[in-house]
């Protein structure tokens, strides 16, 4: 109902005005209105609402919310038709958004090897030697997962790999996506020697031996390269697993992604997703984005976003984004920062894109009303990224365009103030702030001591997102589990180990209202959706996730263990807990 200003107040006599708001309440539907399709009852419903935050049962019409309120109330909007869904206490939120994920990407990967990302070098190498035998006809063994650093400074090798594999190709891409792990075999389909030039040396290259021979550990491009030139990735196949992908979401109870990027799959990106889409199988809402992910991209990234936006307006899917690669990772240490990496003088991580550059993109895409979503880790790259938000918002200061910096994982206070004065999003992926063992190693303790600064953004007043990075979660399909993400949030330690270490800054800890609202309304906003999805509103698409327990009341390290029970989209059940 719009707002009655005071004048309008004076106008009306008090029965006339009880009168009208009786007849707008959504717990009164006029008598003519067709009854709701689906009710929701006997709930304790979140609905991140701040108008309404709590409730008791939603009644839904048409894939749409058009009722919120009580138990008693909702009766009004019964009819001979309508499904009544009685939750006996379970919990009720908006559907999960998961805001930065790789579906199309991650369905080239969902079937193939994914490695247990804590574990150690020698299971890896055992877990491919299974791999290999229960995969006998497999021309080429493909697989993800493991974390470069546990190899130390030098890398895994592909004498590693040859010890148990030796006659076909083996290629391994690690948890975050940013290098690979090869054979002999391999490197020998690929033509990968000592004469091969770097792609980009000291970003995307080979590491070598002391006589400048290949090892079998690829960086960045070179490991993207590979995978494409191994011939692994096809439309059908990807088709396949993305749609197991989308089921894997349901499970969890994601109803919306945000695709940041089709990485190497870019060229099949549409056809993957328009031939998912005749199949019925879209079972998220999906907002995508092209990503500039090399130097040489700099040239077309614009112009390949406008197509693909132009050419991928569907009701469940569109690409209106530009994602920018700024820089690489800790464990890389490639990652954009202000002091040297421990024990490399002179590496202070690298960059993609030159500041001019980024500069350009990121005002081009503003003046076209394109969304920015820029991948930056390191505190170099996180200042450069604001740098470059900040003069396209003085170039274009009427632009619709959103902003949103992802992964943000070492954060210098004086960016925290320029994230809050520019209204940029955070995006992360909160299992990420669990204790790093490993990347402890590379960064001074000063560093470490600002990794994923949530809870001081969150003081701030910036607006967090938060999703899983699926597929390189670092823990295989179970990173793209809200409630694990906001269990370790919330905790910053190991899911369910109370007595884990805890990730500097222990004061970094994330209430659960914040962490939920990451994951639904703010999700919604990054997307451009909020208006449509994000909280349990009457208006709103009806997006639902069930759980068996009120997250806010359970022992915060059994938040994982907590079951969904369905998941609706559109007011259509896509998934329940067997």
């Amino acid at each position: 109902m719009s707002v009655l200003n005071s004048r309008f107040i004076k106008q009306l006599g008090l029965t006339a005005l009880s009168a009208a708001l009786a007849a707008c309440s959504p717990g009164s539907p006029p008598a003519s209105q067709a009854k709701a399709d689906l009710i929701l009852n006997n709930a304790k419903v979140y609905t991140v609402d701040e108008q309404q935050p709590w409730a008791e049962a939603v009644a839904v019409k048409d894939g749409k919310i058009v009722f919120v309120g009580s138990n008693q109330e909702v009766q009004q909007w019964a009819g001979d038709n309508t499904q009544l869904q009685d939750l006996a206490g379970k919990m009720l939120l908006p559907g999960f958004i998961d805001s930065h994920a790789h579906p199309a990407a991650g369905g080239a990967y969902v079937r193939s090897l994914s490695l247990d990302t804590y574990a150690t070098p020698k299971d890896w190498v055992k877990a491919v030697a299974d791999y290999a035998a229960a995969n006998p006809d497999a021309p080429v063994l493909f697989g993800y997962g493991f974390l470069a650093s546990a190899f130390g400074p030098e890398g895994p090798t592909a004498a590693q790999l040859d010890s148990v594999v030796a006659d076909r190709p083996v290629f391994i891409m690690d948890e975050g996506f940013h290098g690979g792990w090869a054979n002999s075999k391999a490197m020998q389909v690929l033509g990968i020697n000592k004469n091969t030039p770097d792609i980009t040396p000291g970003f995307s290259y080979y590491k070598r031996d002391a006589q400048g021979n290949p090892t079998g550990y690829f960086l960045e491009d070179a490991a993207s390269a590979a995978v494409d030139a191994l011939n692994i990735i096809n439309p059908d196949s990807v088709a396949l697993g993305t749609a197991d992908v989308f089921d894997i979401m349901n499970s969890y109870g994601i109803t919306a992604v945000f695709d940041a990027g089709a990485l190497s799959i870019d060229d099949i990106q549409i056809e993957v997703l328009d031939k998912l889409y005749e199949q019925g199988e879209f079972t998220v809402r999906m907002v995508g984005s092209h990503a500039a992910m090399t130097p040489e991209s700099y040239n077309t990234a614009i112009e390949k976003t406008v197509a693909k936006r132009n050419a991928s307006k569907r009701p469940m899917y569109h690409i209106n984004t530009l994602k920018i690669m700024d820089d690489g990772t800790i464990e890389g240490r490639t990652a954009g920062m202000f002091e040297d990496y421990q024990g490399e003088p002179g590496n202070k991580g690298t960059h993609v894109f030159s500041q001019a550059q980024m500069d350009h993109m990121v005002t081009e895409a503003t003046a076209k009303d394109i969304d920015v979503h820029i991948h930056a880790l390191g505190e170099r790259a996180i200042a450069d990224a604001l740098n470059a938000i900040e003069a396209a918002k003085k170039a274009h200061p009427n632009s619709s365009s959103r902003h949103a910096i992802c992964h943000v994982q070492v954060i210098r206070d004086q960016e925290i103030k320029r994230f809050a004065e520019l209204g940029v999003t955070v995006q992360s992926t909160p299992l990420w702030a669990s204790y790093d063992d490993f990347g402890e190693q590379f960064v001074s303790a000063d560093q470490f001591n600002r990794y994923f600064r949530f809870n001081t953004l969150k003081e701030a007043g910036v607006k967090m997102a938060f999703g899983s990075d699926y597929p390189a979660t670092g823990a295989g399909t179970l990173g793209m589990s809200p409630l694990f993400n906001i269990e370790i949030g919330h905790t910053r330690q190991s899911a369910g180990e109370p007595n884990a270490k805890i990730q500097p800054n222990i004061n970094e800890r994330l209430d659960i209202a914040t962490l939920i609202r990451g994951y639904t309304i703010n999700g919604a906003y990054q997307m451009h959706m909020e208006d449509q999805i994000g909280s349990i509103s009457v208006g709103k698409l009806a997006d639902f996730v069930v759980l068996a327990d009120n997250i806010f009341e359970v022992d915060p390290y059994q938040i994982h263990k907590v079951a969904v029970s369905q998941t609706y989209l559109g007011g259509k059940l896509v998934y329940s807990q067997p």
